[in-house]
């Protein structure tokens, strides 16, 4: 304990948490252990990178889906798309490398557009992201629930339900903190890469050795629009489809505060390893599902039938590779909950979304914003019917966009840091910029990363417009209408409270203390006794249904009421809160300057949840009634009983 004559600090060192808690989620974390719950690189590619590797299950099944509308003709271009999109990828690598070192506070995309670009595109990528974050939830979950049907097609009626629990499960597991959900999902992750590329490297050995052959007795095949030709506009949506790969690209430069010192070397390494792999399971998986005439189905997966057509049916090395995809499906929903609540926290200090995500729960992590992600993920899986064809539509627009707004600011960040001196700096919110020796090839870098990144995002929207992408693009401006909303708010608020050119405020001449009573008990005289540390002024109110009850009122105030005043308002409609009100407004016509009105409530309290249900809150409905008059103060007195 510091103690001074003007100044007291007391530290807890009692605390007992709530044992239902600590079961679920664990015991509290002081805010001296948040050095550490920092993560290293090996757990930080199972937190940060099952977004991306993750959609080694899907993209190339969702670029079938699109190509198949051609017949044989179509399924051909899914090896080519899938080595531009490896193209893009290492672009993106390339960008978002240099954000981890010039922005080390983490923030990815919204720093960088705040900083660089403006408050508007700031916003913008804000809201693109966390739809995008939502969304990832929402896909990877039902993606992964669509692996569990393919392997146990009698489950295909709850899919629904069990997307659901997942969502809640991983919720969960988010809220013990991101060292504990890192190291538990692991074991899982790279359980997935392990059996991913078991299956590529045998799949490709038995191409090698002209071994591999067909699926066996595939799916039926789908096609949502019909047969048609080889177009360009067919081309391009299976493109984008298959672009969805990319999302979670981003992930870890939000996320970089998460990992130890040296933060931005490690997460920079992490980013490297993330899109190594997926660059090289993508390919694979895109060429074998080629070389083995895969049909794009909702009942069996493109993975579905890689596995069983290398391993030569359902055995246990298939099981184990159905088993490793649909954890690491419902693990991408783990990228998003790191970084939503992180993202959230962001916007939310900038006065954009409520200043309540800002907050760190008891196991320091960001537990409003987890449960929020969880909530509307949920709304969105049971709307759509947990269906990952039917949800992939919105997705990765709005990743997209934040992938142009990001890259364009870094490209002007080396813009404006080319024209710096040596020695010169301009210190921003979120770094510092400084000459750097290689801005023009880094601007080159950046600037055709987003050049690349718009045309991706435009042809996303052009071609999936009706499937969908229509609402992200609605959603989008709505969002950041809604935190310029908030913002405001907050602005007026902090205009409004400012100490700034305060005038000098007179102080509290008198206090009229009024105390409305229902009877006369120990309850009644608890809260007289309070009120007359108040004030001398303290009038007793009370409201005149029954004459008989008034008059017995009357009688026990002259005995126990120290000789005080009592007012008796006869209400013969059998109001309560009206008459009150037109005394109290009677008052304030009376009133002068530096007067106030305290009303003090006599509050029963029971100890018994059910007993609170059998009386009347008197205090509740007087707030919602006065709290807006600026010189009323309402002050609740409880009386406890058994």
């Amino acid at each position: 304990m510091d103690l001074d004559r003007n100044f007291l600090r007391v530290k807890s060192e009692a605390f007992s948490p709530n044992p239902i808690r600590s079961l679920l989620i664990g015991r509290p974390l002081a805010t001296a252990d948040a050095p550490h719950q920092t993560i290293g690189k090996l757990v930080g590619l199972a937190v940060f990178a099952s977004d991306a590797l993750s959609s080694t299950a899907y993209s190339t099944q969702e670029m079938l889906v699109v190509l198949a509308a051609a017949g044989a003709a179509g399924l051909i271009y899914v090896t080519p798309l899938t080595l531009g999109i490896i193209f893009l990828l290492g672009i993106l690598t390339l960008s978002y490398e240099q954000t981890i070192h010039a922005y080390p506070g983490g923030g990815g995309a919204y720093i960088v557009a705040r900083d660089n670009l403006g408050e508007l595109p700031a916003q913008i990528a804000g809201a693109a992201l966390l739809t995008d974050y939502i969304l990832t939830v929402a896909v990877s979950i039902s993606s992964g629930v669509a692996n569990i049907v393919s392997a146990a097609p009698g489950l295909y009626p709850y899919r629904v339900w069990l997307a659901v629990a997942l969502v809640l499960f991983v919720m969960l597991i988010n809220l013990r903190g991101v060292r504990e959900s890192g190291t538990i999902f692991a074991i899982p992750t790279y359980f997935f890469v392990v059996m991913m590329y078991l299956m590529v490297g045998v799949g490709l050995f038995r191409f090698l050795i002209g071994d591999l052959g067909t699926v066996v007795n595939p799916p039926e095949l789908e096609l949502l629009h019909g047969l048609q030709g080889v177009t360009a506009f067919l081309i391009l949506r299976a493109f984008a489809n298959g672009t969805t790969a990319l999302t979670g690209v981003e992930a870890i430069s939000n996320g970089i505060m998460a990992f130890k010192e040296p933060r931005s070397k490690n997460a920079g390494t992490t980013l490297i390893w993330m899109s190594v792999i997926l660059g090289s399971l993508l390919f694979g998986i895109a060429f074998l599902a080629h070389s083995i005439a895969a049909v794009p189905s909702q009942f069996e997966t493109v993975i579905s039938q890689l596995a069983r057509t290398i391993f030569d049916g359902q055995g246990l090395l298939y099981l184990l590779t159905i088993s490793a995809t649909t954890v690491i499906l419902i693990m991408a929903a783990n990228t998003a909950f790191a970084d939503f609540p992180r993202l959230g926290a962001l916007i939310g200090g900038d006065g954009f979304l409520p200043r309540q995500l800002t907050y760190r729960g008891d196991r320091l992590v960001y537990s409003r914003g987890i449960i929020t992600l969880a909530l509307i993920a949920t709304l969105l899986i049971v709307f759509f019917q947990a269906s990952v064809t039917n949800l992939i539509p919105l997705y990765a627009i709005g990743v997209f966009l934040s992938f142009t707004l990001s890259q364009s600011g870094m490209a002007r960040r080396w813009w404006k840091s080319g024209r710096l001196k040596e020695g010169e700096m301009i210190h921003e919110q979120g770094s510092t910029v400084q000459y750097d020796r290689n801005w023009l090839t880094k601007m080159v870098i950046n600037g055709f990363g987003a050049v690349c990144t718009l045309i991706v995002m435009v042809v996303f929207a052009v071609t999936k417009f009706k499937d969908g992408a229509w609402v992200v693009i609605i959603l989008t401006p709505l969002l950041v209408g809604i935190f310029y909303a908030i913002h405001n708010h907050y602005k007026s608020l902090a205009s409004q409270l400012s100490l700034e050119k305060l005038p000098r405020q007179n102080r509290i001449r008198r206090n009229h203390v009024i105390m409305p009573i229902y009877s006369v008990h120990q309850g009644t005289l608890r809260a007289f006794q309070f009120a007359r540390t108040l004030s001398d002024d303290v009038t007793a109110v009370h409201i005149s249904i029954d004459p008989n009850d008034a008059e017995k009122v009357r009688k026990k105030w002259e005995k126990w009421g120290d000789g005080y005043r009592l007012v008796i308002l006869e209400s013969p409609y059998r109001l309560f809160i009206e008459p009150l009100i037109e005394y109290l407004s009677k008052i304030e016509e009376n009133m002068q300057q530096g007067d106030i009105i305290t009303i003090v409530i006599p509050q029963f309290v029971s100890q018994s949840v059910l007993s609170n249900f059998l009386h009347a809150r008197t205090s509740e409905l007087l707030r919602k009634v006065l709290l807006s008059r600026d010189e009323i103060v309402i002050v609740e007195v409880p009386y406890l009983t058994r």
